[in-house]
């Protein structure tokens, strides 16, 4: 991808991930489900979940699977909130650079 992604667009994927199911979601499938959108290691997505969790926008718990724990993601309501927040800012930023680079539309 030529853009870069910041912080808080990178926040504003996981967010929208993890809301998905109800129960959570643990790391391995989180990073699949990014790497749909833009390129991401897990090295890069385990900081941004770690910072989720400290900013009380996920909360962490692990669950058995095929005899090991698995640590699963769950988003909490300051998460939901902060998720609406990314979404409205989102829908705007979106719509204003797509018009801009409509109205500059080389026509031909």
């Amino acid at each position: 991808m030529v853009f870069n992604t910041g912080s808080a667009l990178l926040d504003a994927i996981v967010l929208a991930i993890v809301s998905k199911d109800e129960e959570g979601t643990y790391g391995y499938k989180i990073t699949q489900e990014v790497r749909t959108v833009i390129e991401l290691s897990e090295s890069t997505l385990y900081p941004v979940l770690r910072r989720l969790q400290k900013d009380e926008c996920l909360e962490v718990y692990d669950k058995e699977h095929a005899g090991r724990n698995r640590r699963y993601y769950k988003i909490t309501e300051k998460g939901c909130a902060m998720l609406k927040m990314y979404y409205t800012e989102w829908h705007s930023y979106s719509k204003k650079v797509t018009y801009l680079f409509e109205e500059g539309r080389i026509h031909g």
